[in-house]
């Protein structure tokens, strides 16, 4: 079976169009006769910024709050490494949460079952 990976990550809204473009450009396309295939949709992040730390948005002490944007879209295991490099080297925030979710494409099951 076909290993992949599934990305999300949260961005600034209105980044959208530059993160997708930036991120296809380093992967190989998934799915046969298709690229650049993302989904996205409006969530609200909070965060505290800590000591130290040098933020995008928000002050050191206090709660804060923002709509983000939640991007989310599946990869081949051998691009892993280039494409979470790309996200952290494009991402606006200092700390990017990048979720990395193994899974397996639905297509690597039905050529295992011979169908």
């Amino acid at each position: 079976m076909e290993q992949a990976y599934r990305i999300g990550v949260n961005i600034p809204v209105g980044t959208e169009q530059g993160f997708m473009d930036a991120v296809n450009e380093v992967m190989t396309p998934l799915y046969p006769g298709y690229d650049r295939c993302f989904c996205w949709w409006t969530v609200n992040g909070t965060w505290r910024c800590l000591e130290g730390s040098n933020p995008y948005q928000g002050k050191v002490g206090e709660i804060e709050e923002s709509p983000e944007t939640r991007i989310e879209f599946a990869i081949r295991a051998e691009d892993l490494e280039r494409v979470v490099s790309r996200i952290a080297e494009i991402h606006p925030y200092e700390e990017p949460a990048i979720d990395v979710i193994p899974i397996i494409p639905w297509k690597s099951i039905t050529r295992t079952s011979g169908s």
